[in-house]
């Protein structure tokens, strides 16, 4: 098999675009489940009562809408830059290092906009601005958390070199 971890990358560029595909349908498939979780934690409405953060509730719905609208957007581009990404790689698996480089532009920016909705998106503003690991319903920490994970460590591997491929133009 020839150049495995171009495969690798590949693959798991592909699968995180497939991902968040599910992830954007999901939103518009079920367009008022994923709402009621913005506007939830939006308006703090479940969290701690009597907390001290409550200043920072937002409880205009022209605000969640918007938000929601956004984070929805987002996960379609990060769909659409995984896929595309995941393609491209897949093509140019057995290119020189410079196009294959060129086309892992692709995944870096997919792994930035998924740590930007699900790092930034969810743990960040979520979880700690509006309190959002305070509630037990409407709580997404605790699977935004491992997705952010996941696509850090995508991001390392998509920026290994494969070594045996330098050996390969080195010669």
């Amino acid at each position: 098999m020839k150049q495995p971890l171009r495969l690798l990358q590949a693959f798991t560029l592909f699968s995180a675009g497939l991902y968040g595909l599910f992830v954007f349908m999901g939103n518009l498939m079920d367009y008022d489940s994923n709402y009621q979780f913005v506007k939830h934690v939006l308006s703090m409405d479940t969290t701690f009562e009597g907390n001290a953060l409550m200043w920072r509730a937002i409880t205009e719905p022209w605000v969640w809408t918007l938000g929601y609208i956004g984070i929805i957007v987002a996960e379609g581009v990060f769909a659409a830059l995984g896929l595309i990404g995941g393609v491209k790689l897949f093509l140019r698996r057995n290119a020189g290092a410079e196009l294959f480089d060129r086309a892992r532009g692709w995944g870096y920016g997919a792994y930035a906009m998924g740590l930007a909705i699900w790092f930034i998106g969810f743990i960040v503003i979520g979880s700690e601005w509006f309190a959002m690991w305070q509630s037990p319903t409407w709580n997404g920490k605790d699977t935004a958390m491992p997705l952010a994970i996941l696509w850090a460590g995508f991001a390392i591997l998509l920026a290994l070199g494969d070594r045996s491929q330098e050996r390969v133009e080195a010669e």
